[in-house]
């Protein structure tokens, strides 16, 4: 017990827990994420972690809990990374929406794992699609948020906004989708200059 409550190797016991934690997040992405790879197991994510079946319960309550870690570490990561181009950047709203829009696809092309987890993989399970929806409609309310902030009297009201801003992100997560699957012929740039031309030509009036 005093080896628990206490510290090991330099980390105290809850560090440790982060740590396997952590561990077992980033080996759920490596799996499911795997283009053409075997099933997403319980089993085979401890074995990618090198942990026991005993830590994954210390962390998730079952397999589907640590999907859902996966995909809310990828829309948090978009989320702040995205925001964060958008404010940074110097122009007009054009540029700045660019930047944004940038950080966002950059995120899921340039790590294809994230990208087939959290917009292709994640409609597959039954378990998670309300959930997938959920964080779909968190970037919609997001994108009409700085629509708002970029346009200013020339922004479409909140009602219009949200629609328009629905149609955005559905179509990004589309295009993606395509993207990942291998269905459209297509740089990353270009679908950064395709989602750049639709939001400002429908984000405003």
């Amino acid at each position: 017990m005093a080896v628990k409550a206490g510290t090991y190797r330099g980390m105290t016991a809850e560090q440790r827990a982060a740590d396997r934690r952590a561990r077992l997040v980033e080996a759920t992405l490596e799996v499911w994420g795997r283009d053409g790879g075997p099933t997403v197991t319980m089993t085979r994510i401890c074995a990618e972690a090198g942990l026991t079946e005993r830590y994954f319960y210390e962390s998730f309550d079952g397999l589907d809990a640590a999907l859902t870690a996966v995909m809310d570490d990828i829309a948090a990561q978009i989320a702040a990374e995205s925001v964060a181009a958008l404010a940074a950047a110097q122009g007009g709203p054009a540029d700045r929406v660019r930047a944004g829009i940038g950080a966002f696809v950059t995120i899921l092309t340039d790590d294809p794992r994230k990208g087939r987890v959290a917009i292709v993989e994640s409609v597959s399970i039954d378990a998670l699609r309300p959930h997938r929806a959920e964080l779909l409609r968190q970037f919609a309310e997001l994108a009409a948020h700085e629509a708002r902030e970029l346009y200013g009297d020339q922004a479409w009201s909140e009602p219009e906004g949200r629609l328009a801003a629905t149609m955005f992100i559905g179509g990004v997560a589309e295009l993606v989708t395509a993207w990942i699957e291998g269905t459209v012929q297509a740089s990353p740039d270009d679908i950064v200059d395709a989602a750049t031309h639709h939001f400002t030509a429908t984000a405003h009036r």
